[in-house]
């Protein structure tokens, strides 16, 4: 990952704002008030965790990726901002965060356009759920499957995306309905723009009593 990004860091964020549709409204929805505790898996450099500092700054924003070049940029991005944000490496399907930060879990916990990039996808998200607080939520946004886009479109994104190694998850939706339902946990999962991207939050029920 670090060869990968070591130059695209760089330019990272004024390509992909054109096309990692959704994180704007995935942020903006996920609701920190003061003291939330709001844990982004791969977060890349920093982009999504400064525009959550802007929304909710009284909340305590940390983030993880797997590389140490975009971790880089990261805190030069937080710095820059002045936005109180803490870093750390790790690897999203085995992260502890309380090694990394001295946190057990979090309130809120968000994967934005991650899922599609890391091969073993269904530990990440068994991970992140790990991670998770009682009455805490799981935030996902991703490419989706272009269920309701012309087929010219879907196979001409699926091409290029796999250049970069990047696959959208077919199954998500199966998968978090049945972690769902075995978490007793309430699913919201939406299509968006004709299902080139997917958006899903998985709520946790509160402790019993």
């Amino acid at each position: 990952m670090d060869r990968t990004y070591r130059y695209q860091r760089h330019f990272y964020d004024l390509t992909r704002r054109y096309y990692l549709l959704g994180r704007d409204r995935l942020i903006a929805e996920l609701n920190a008030p003061e003291g939330t505790t709001v844990l982004e898996v791969g977060c890349g450099t920093g982009r999504n965790l400064v525009h959550a500092a802007r929304l909710y700054p009284q909340a305590l924003l940390h983030g993880m990726d797997i590389s140490d070049e975009m971790l880089a940029t990261a805190h030069k991005t937080a710095v820059r901002h002045h936005a109180d944000i803490r870093f750390a490496q790790g690897d999203a399907t085995r992260f502890n965060p309380y090694a990394a930060f001295g946190v057990s879990r979090f309130d809120r916990i968000f994967m934005s356009y991650t899922l599609s990039m890391i091969p073993d996808w269904q530990k990440t998200l068994a991970q992140g759920i790990c991670n998770l607080a009682h009455g805490g939520s799981l935030h996902i946004v991703d490419f989706g499957g272009q269920e309701r886009l012309p087929r010219w479109f879907r196979a001409l994104l699926r091409a290029w995306l796999a250049k970069f190694h990047v696959s959208p998850r077919d199954e998500l939706e199966r998968v978090l309905r049945a972690l769902a339902a075995k978490l007793g946990a309430e699913l919201e999962f939406r299509s968006l723009y004709g299902g080139y991207a997917w958006y899903a939050v998985l709520r946790l029920p509160a402790q019993a009593g």
